[in-house]
């Protein structure tokens, strides 16, 4: 490079803290003439990520953890000098509230497909004719070869609508928030729909694959990492990582204009910068505006987000009458709660949690029961304590109660997400060269996605710049 390039992050929850980080570790490491601006838009870096620290209790208000088997955030962890803050979760039993009661999840069960027979058919949680009708998988042929298809009727060929209901809908839809009818499969869980296409029997392919990594494990741990301090510590130590000057909070951008020779990057404040490449690590909506010019960009307008909010209660001990042993439950729809979930976060995560008290953390808001998310807080509290109620005998108040709105908050990867991302970059190559799409929206949402999303953006911006 012959002279200094300017790079801008626009965006500064994890995928363009990653982003920026990576630039300037390789920046540094090869001496490289570029200098970075991350600009965010809000008073604080992080997202998503917020670690609330309350009276000795750990309290996130955004994710809670990530899986340990996407390595790239407790490797992002250990670079930043924070492996003595990580910890797996207590493993323990977890449930499914349907019919009114709690049934233990199936043992073998992966995301709610059953790789034991024995522990499904002695199931409370279905009914003879939907545990026969789920052995229809053994037999049934495998489906056509097709380019995307929903979540539920995927589910539903191969299992039945009582196993896809009961089971598969309440764990895979409360990661996304949303309805599995409308979810895409090849944006969310693609293997499912390869395991057929190899194996026919999704049961049979499943068990295939998971005995091959159970073999050589020894004890049973924790799918699940997090950091002893909370997940914002990670933010913490990636914005003490990034040069003097280079964060800009409370900068939003308005609209970005393609110049002679490169970007001209217009702030609401009536400010401009200069960018030879750009990391655009916003959601679909936020992009979408600020490319508004574009007809290509015009297909995120089609893609929805949900809204969720989470209510985290401090309690004593006492005051849980009906102690459970496990870690937490999720809700059948057929169900009349309001309560999507709900993590015994004092078991799961002990660290969390003075002695003598617990923690429950509690998830409202889904398709169709939007709106419960925008009511007071002492509603939303009451709506809740009636619900863990009628599961725990849980009749006292909190001693203290956080709760968390996230509008808009949750992309949802319908039917055809991956051709329509696939599409925007295509034309982006063509019309915004430099310019790459990171972040929650677009290729996976977990925590270790968006790190994954925010290294890859890092290198293709070095490539784009030594080739310009």
């Amino acid at each position: 490079m012959s002279k200094t390039k300017q790079v801008v992050v626009i965006g500064g929850g994890i995928t363009g803290l990653t982003a920026a980080y990576y630039l300037q570790k390789t920046i540094q490491q090869e001496n490289l003439p570029i200098q970075i601006k991350l600009l965010e838009a809000g008073p604080k870096l992080g997202g998503k990520i917020q670690t609330e620290r309350k009276d000795g209790f750990v309290i996130e208000r955004g994710p809670d953890s990530f899986l340990a088997r996407k390595q790239s955030a407790s490797r992002l962890a250990r670079e930043l000098g924070l492996e003595d803050q990580l910890v797996r979760n207590a493993t323990g039993k977890s449930y499914i509230l349907a019919n009114s009661r709690l049934h233990e999840m199936p043992k073998g069960a992966f995301m709610g497909i059953p790789t034991e027979v024995t522990p499904f058919l002695v199931s409370s949680l279905f009914s003879v004719r939907g545990k026969l009708r789920a052995g229809l998988d053994f037999i049934l042929p495998k489906g056509e070869p097709k380019e995307d298809q929903s979540l539920g009727a995927f589910f539903r060929r191969r299992l039945g609508d009582e196993v896809v209901e009961n089971l598969i809908e309440p764990l895979l839809s409360g990661i996304y928030a949303g309805d599995i009818d409308q979810l895409s499969l090849m944006a969310t869980f693609p293997n499912f729909y390869h395991l057929e296409q190899k194996h026919r029997s999704l049961v049979k392919g499943l068990k295939k694959t998971v005995s091959k990594q159970k073999s050589g494990s020894g004890k049973k741990q924790g799918m699940f990492l997090t950091l002893k301090s909370g997940l914002e510590t990670m933010v913490e130590a990636l914005e003490r990582q990034l040069g003097p000057g280079s964060v800009h909070k409370e900068t939003p951008v308005d609209h970005i204009e393609k110049g002679a020779d490169g970007y001209h990057v217009f702030l609401k404040g009536g400010d401009r910068l200069y960018a030879d490449s750009i990391i655009l690590a916003v959601p679909h909506n936020h992009a979408q505006k600020i490319f508004s010019q574009y007809d290509f960009m015009h297909m995120f307008k089609e893609q929805p987000a949900t809204s969720v909010a989470n209510v985290a209660m401090a309690f004593d001990d006492k005051d849980i009458k009906k102690d459970i042993d496990g870690t937490g439950f999720v809700v059948s729809r057929n169900s009349d709660y309001r309560i999507t979930a709900c993590t015994w976060t004092h078991k799961k995560w002990p660290h969390t949690t003075p002695d003598g008290h617990a923690l429950l953390r509690c998830y409202v808001g889904r398709p169709g029961d939007e709106e419960v998310v925008d009511l007071p807080d002492e509603e939303m509290e009451n709506i809740v304590l009636k619900d863990l109620n009628k599961t725990m005998n849980i009749t006292a108040r909190p001693a203290f109660r956080v709760i968390t709105r996230w509008k808009d908050a949750m992309p949802q990867y319908t039917v055809g997400h991956k051709q329509r991302v696939n599409t925007v970059k295509e034309n982006m190559k063509t019309y915004l060269p430099g310019i790459f799409l990171s972040g929650s929206s677009y290729e996976g949402l977990g925590v270790p996605d968006c790190i994954d999303q925010g290294e890859q953006a890092a290198g293709y911006v070095l490539d784009f710049l030594n080739k310009k």
